[in-house]
C-alpha cells in the first residue's frame, strides 16, 4: 500500500555518524595508498621493498572494499570494519610493544622521542576504540544484507 514508493526501511536517511564515517575511510584509504613504498611495521617486524609494497597493495584494496561497503550500507562491511579496527589496534600494541625506536630511527632517518612515540601510540588506540564503539552503534544503518558490493 505504498503506491509505489521505495521501501523506507531500506532507504532510510544517512545518519550524520555514517556520513562522517564514509569520509573518514575515504581519508584512510588516501593516506594507505599514499603510503605505497614506504615501511610498515607489522606486528613486531618491519616490512620494507617488495614485502611492504605488497602489504600496501592489499590494505589499500581493504580500505576501498570499507569505503565502498559504507556507501552501500552493506552488512558485512560493518563486520569487516569491527575486524579492520580490531586488527588496527592490536598491531599498534604489538608494534608499541616488539619494534624497537632504534629500528624506527633507522627507518625514519631521525631522531624520535620514546615518551612521544607510546603518548601517540596510545591516543591512536583510545581514538580508534572510539570510532569501533560509533560504528557498532549506527549497526542499524547497515540495511544491505547482500555480500557482493556490486
Amino acid at each position: 500500500m505504498n503506491d509505489g514508493l521505495p521501501d523506507t526501511d531500506r532507504h532510510r536517511p544517512r545518519s550524520q555518524a555514517m556520513v562522517m564515517l564514509t569520509g573518514l575511510y575515504l581519508f584512510i584509504l588516501l593516506m594507505t595508498v599514499m603510503s605505497y613504498g614506504q615501511p610498515v611495521p607489522l606486528f613486531g617486524t618491519m616490512l620494507e621493498g617488495r614485502t611492504a609494497q605488497l602489504f600496501v597493495v592489499a590494505d589499500s584494496l581493504l580500505c576501498l572494499h570499507l569505503f565502498l561497503g559504507l556507501l552501500k550500507r552493506q552488512l558485512l562491511t560493518w563486520r569487516l570494519l569491527l575486524l579492520y579496527n580490531g586488527y588496527e589496534v592490536l598491531n599498534t600494541l604489538v608494534n608499541l610493544w616488539l619494534v624497537p625506536h632504534t629500528d624506527l630511527e633507522r627507518v625514519l632517518e631521525r631522531q624520535i622521542d620514546p615518551q612521544a612515540l607510546l603518548f601517540s601510540n596510545l591516543a591512536t588506540v583510545g581514538v580508534v576504540l572510539w570510532i569501533s564503539r560509533v560504528i557498532w552503534k549506527q549497526r542499524d544503518q547497515f540495511t544491505n544484507r547482500s555480500p557482493y558490493l556490486f
